[in-house]
């Protein structure tokens, strides 16, 4: 998963602004975390006043849902692409101000009441935009009706010549057709012709002398009289002065809007940071967060931390096992993690990099208490990946991540690795391994605060040799030959990673399993870890693994197959033989027992 990925998701849990300008915003936040331990109190202060006053925090996301997104109309009124609904709408988003400063009036903290004070009323524009427009203008400046009626002398005396003109030719229609004795006769209008008098053929000796032919149709005919034409005249001039003037005025009152641009826009940042505070508050209101202690040091202790994407994600009544992790370079620098693959040594790395990050933003975290040191940058190594279209294998992707990681990190980092090494051979990445956390340890220039997890146990060692390594594992607990994960860290060291048991519970074949173990046993009786060391108990070059696999015993999978075969076959055949129409409940379910014992006999292969 990529940065910008990650940040995608955190922001989807995090997002409950009300404004497009707060959304966008809280992703700021999220890529651009704080290194100021004053300002992220600021925040935390406004966050917190919003979560423990949820009158105060109601009321004022009421208001914000009124709120349009400033920003993107203000850019679209100094571009003149606004359209007549983008200004109603900001008049509309300017009109929520005051009720926003009622709401935070008794605001105690800093960045509430300061934002709240900072914001303009704009009056001016509000007031313009209300003389200007009608109430709910159409989305077009072509669709005419734009202007309030009485905001210009000028085009509301063409709208009263256009409106008299079509009321004209409405009565044309009933007198023409009075005086003619033509019933049916009928005034139409289109683009080619402009308004025409229309009488069918059965009417035709009745159309008077100073009516002029103008089209013939299948059954009609088309006239024009000088009257009509003239009147015509004046109703289209006045349609086409109308949308002319309109267009003028509304150019005009965007000039005057866009004087205010600057207000407008910081109206439009203050709203946003009031939205995104008041977001954060509703979350840690929600998922039982806690205020964090950020601090100057670098001591990092966070107690019963949870991921909180993770968690979120799980099913109803499903917990979430949480985690404390102390990170201090005076005696807890680095905390080398192992233990089985799926136990949850990934979520610990990810928690306490999420929290930290959550930290620095002003965000209250998912955790029983948190005291964060300040963080100038976290660094990852998680995950695989390639890059074959440049020829970059997976390993040497993860080695020029690590290589950029080393080379960046300052004392105040976090770094968190994850099996890193594992893309070759076990003494290339146990050796690997250890000398990063060695040269991490003892060079003063990058002594970051780490968590490692990693499935090379033989770094566990480095906790006797280096004063500032400390070992965990993630508990998990064995029960009739199957392993239960408690997802649990606790101090100490893991002494297997039950690769074969997460192998068993992902599916694989019971004989591939059993040969597993049997290969397995044969490497343990030869000792092989211990017998590779070096003098100094450092990993060594190379081990000869002929002998231990010598004595493990061939694998027989043709009777395996066979076997298998066979019981599939007996298995099949009892299926076609039953016929659930003619099966009583109690005959039904004895014969789904007998077939479960039949398909559980294919497992055992």
């Amino acid at each position: 998963m990529t940065c910008k990925e990650a940040i995608g998701i955190l922001g989807e849990y995090l997002d409950e602004t009300l404004t497009p300008m707060g959304g966008r915003l809280l992703r700021t936040w999220l890529i651009r975390p704080l290194r100021s331990v004053d300002r992220i109190n600021e925040r935390l202060d406004g966050v917190e006043e919003l979560r423990n006053s949820r009158r105060m925090r109601d009321s004022l996301r009421d208001e914000l849902r009124q709120v349009g997104d400033l920003e993107r109309i203000v850019t679209k009124v100094c571009l003149d692409r606004a359209g007549p609904r983008d200004v109603v709408n900001l008049k509309l988003s300017l009109c929520q101000i005051p009720a926003v400063k009622s709401v935070l009036a008794d605001a105690t903290s800093g960045i509430l009441s300061e934002t709240a004070a900072d914001l303009k009323l704009c009056r001016e524009v509000v007031d313009r935009i209300g003389a200007a427009l009608s109430e709910d203008p159409p989305a077009s400046l072509s669709q005419g009706g734009v202007m309030r009626e009485g905001y210009d002398a000028d085009l509301d005396d063409l709208r009263s010549l256009a409106s008299s003109g079509r009321e004209w030719v409405a009565t044309l229609q009933a007198q023409e057709a009075k005086r003619t004795g033509i019933p049916s006769l009928k005034v139409g209008y289109n683009k080619v012709f402009g308004y025409y008098l229309e009488i069918t053929n059965a009417h035709k000796s009745k159309v008077p002398d100073d009516y002029i032919r103008k089209q013939t149709l299948v059954n009609a005919e088309r006239y024009i009289t000088p009257a009509l034409k003239e009147y015509e005249e004046k109703i289209l001039t006045a349609d086409e002065k109308i949308a002319q003037l309109e267009a003028e005025l509304f150019r005009r009152l965007i000039m005057i809007v866009a004087e205010d641009a600057s207000d407008l826009l910081e109206n439009a940042r203050n709203l946003a940071t009031l939205d995104v505070i008041a977001g954060l508050a509703e979350v840690a209101d929600r998922d039982r967060c806690v205020r964090p202690e950020v601090h100057d040091g670098l001591e990092l202790e966070i107690v019963d931390g949870r991921h909180p994407v993770v968690e979120a994600s799980l099913a109803a009544g499903e917990p979430f096992i949480p985690n404390s992790v102390r990170l201090d370079p005076a005696d807890e620098q680095i905390l080398v993690i192992t233990g089985p693959n799926m136990a949850g040594k990934s979520v610990v790395l990810r928690q306490t990099g999420l929290i930290v990050l959550l930290a620095q933003i002003g965000c209250f975290v998912p955790a029983a208490s948190a005291r964060i040191g300040l963080v100038d940058k976290i660094f990852t190594r998680v995950g695989a990946s390639d890059n074959l279209a440049s020829g970059e294998s997976t390993f040497l992707v993860e080695m020029n991540e690590t290589a950029s990681i080393l080379n960046n990190a300052s004392p105040r980092s976090l770094i968190l690795f994850d099996e890193v090494g594992r893309g070759t051979s076990t003494f290339d990445g146990i050796s690997i391994a250890w000398s990063i956390l060695e040269y991490l340890h003892e060079n003063k220039q990058v002594a970051a605060r780490t968590l490692f997890a990693t499935h090379y146990h033989e770094l566990n060692m480095l906790a006797d040799r280096l004063p500032r390594i400390r070992n965990a594992r993630i508990q998990v607990q064995e029960h009739d030959g199957k392993v239960i994960f408690l997802r649990k860290l606790v101090p100490g060291a893991a002494d297997h990673s039950y690769g074969i048991e997460v192998a068993r519970m992902a599916g694989l074949p019971a004989v591939v399993i059993q040969r597993a173990k049997e290969i397995m046993k044969g490497l343990e009786h030869e000792k092989l870890v211990s017998g590779a060391g070096g003098t100094d108990g450092a990993p060594g070059k190379g081990s000869d693994l002929r002998p231990a696999l010598d004595r493990v015993p061939q694998p027989d999978f043709t009777q395996t197959v066979i076997d298998q075969s066979q019981t599939y076959t007996k298995l099949a055949a009892e299926l076609a033989s039953v016929d659930p129409n003619r099966m009583t409940p109690l005959e039904a379910l004895m014969k789904l027992a007998q077939l479960k014992a039949l398909a559980s006999e294919v497992g055992k292969h």
